[in-house]
This record gives structure tokens, sequence and C-alpha cells, in this order.
């Protein structure tokens, strides 16, 4: 492993935390180290570089933050799976999403039922309190692994052809445009951080307690003056990322 030495320059005005960064990252997008190989711990690599752990803690700290490594408690760090990204320029759906990634969309069906809106609910689609909504919660997977757990509120009304079917691994949007008319068309989307309770941690195969992305987006349908669905979704962190492009 000399050769790995040599990739730290101690002459160079780059900091040396950031040279073992690229390096560590060059040796990760070339496949010396894998998807979950344990690379080598803050001490090996201090003594195989010959620099502090401090310097080497940095390094792995910033790959950890951009989703390159994880780390587990009393077992070491991790190669991670690369995050998934979506963009937030256009309205655009989870299925759509994993498959422009070459993945297989999925959605594991947990519940469906008629529901009074409580008064939350009520507020984002813009109807009575008490009127019925249709209550569905799935997790949706990306290749098998959970995603993200939803819960989706949808005007009874508008969407009542769906109360009954069996959505497991199917498009929401696809099925509401085909056996409802609805053509969603555009959406009014937050994004905040969060934390999951032990239940939530169960369906998302993660532990209790981690940070998980909180979306909340109110979609409206092409010829409706008010909301058709609400949903409420909590993406893994650790998973998934959202990018957006401005113009200066």
């Amino acid at each position: 492993m000399t050769d790995l030495k040599d990739a730290i320059d101690k002459m160079s005005v780059v900091p040396l935390y950031y040279q073992l960064k690229e390096h560590l990252k060059k040796q990760i997008e070339t496949g010396r180290y894998q998807v979950d190989d344990l690379i080598p711990s803050e001490r090996e690599l201090s003594e195989l570089f010959e620099i502090n752990r401090m310097t080497v803690r940095q390094a792995i700290n910033e790959l950890v933050q951009e989703g390159l490594l994880q780390r587990q408690r009393g077992v070491g760090t991790f190669v991670s799976k690369r995050k998934i990204e979506q963009p937030l320029t256009k309205l655009s759906n989870f299925t759509s999403d994993m498959v422009n990634r070459g993945m297989q969309p999925g959605a594991r069906f947990l519940s469906m039922e008629v529901i009074p809106a409580t008064g939350s609910v009520a507020q984002r689609l813009q109807i009575p309190e008490g009127e019925s909504v249709i209550e569905m919660v799935r997790i949706r997977t990306g290749d098998g692994e959970p995603m993200a757990l939803e819960k989706s509120y949808l005007v009874h009304k508008w969407a009542e052809p769906i109360v009954g079917l069996n959505m497991e691994d199917k498009s929401l949007y696809g099925t509401l445009e085909e056996k409802c008319g609805l053509k969603l068309t555009r959406a009014q989307q937050t994004i905040e951080i969060t934390y999951v309770t032990p239940s939530e941690a169960h369906y998302l195969e993660v532990n209790g307690g981690d940070a998980v992305m909180l979306i909340e987006r109110v979609t409206y349908g092409e010829n409706k003056p008010t909301p058709v669905e609400y949903v409420k979704s909590l993406y893994r962190g650790d998973r998934y990322k959202f990018s957006i492009e401005m113009n200066i």
C-alpha cells in the first residue's frame, strides 16, 4: 500500500485533510472501495499517511456529510449506497424518479381508508373540516429497499374510484389519471429535517431517532381550483437528496 502513501503531498498548499478526502473519494469512484466495504480506521489511515488523526477525522466527516461514507458505532466506517437525487424544478413522481435512475420503483401498500379530514388536512386541501378524504399509507421502495414512508390524503369526491384498489407497486399519479381522470399539474412543496419514531424507523429500516427529510406537498389537478392531494413523506436522509437549478 506504499502507492497510497504517495497520494498525500505534504509540501502542497492544498490542505492535507482535503487531499485525503479526494483520495478516498477517488478510491470509491473507481471501485477500489465498493458499497458496504469497510474502509481503514482513523488510526490505520493516520499511520499509513503519517498524518494526525484529527486531519483524518475531518476528511472522513466531510465524506460522511456528502453521503459517500456512513459510520456504524462500534463497527467502523463503510462506503454508502449512492443517494437518489431528485430535482425540484418540476413536478415529478417517485415512480418516474426511480425509472430515470435505472432503479425498479415499488410501493408496499400498508393501508387505505376513507376518514373525516382533520383540521390540518382540511386546511391544506381547502375543504371543510370533517369532509371525507382518502388516507393511503405506503412505503416507497427503490430496487426493493425502503426510500420513503408516504401518507397521502386525497379529496374523496374526486378520487373515489381508487377506493378499494390494491396500490401495491402502482403509481398513484398514474392511477389517478387512469381511473379518475385527474391529471396532476403543479404542486407546492416544503422540506425540513425531522427525526423518526421507533415505528417509523421500523418501516424505513433505519434506527429510531435517525434524521430524515420531511416532505410535505400540496398537489393541484388540471382544471381543479383547489388541491387534490396533500402528502406527507419521510425520506431517508442517507439515500435521498434534492437539487435545484437557479438562474442568476
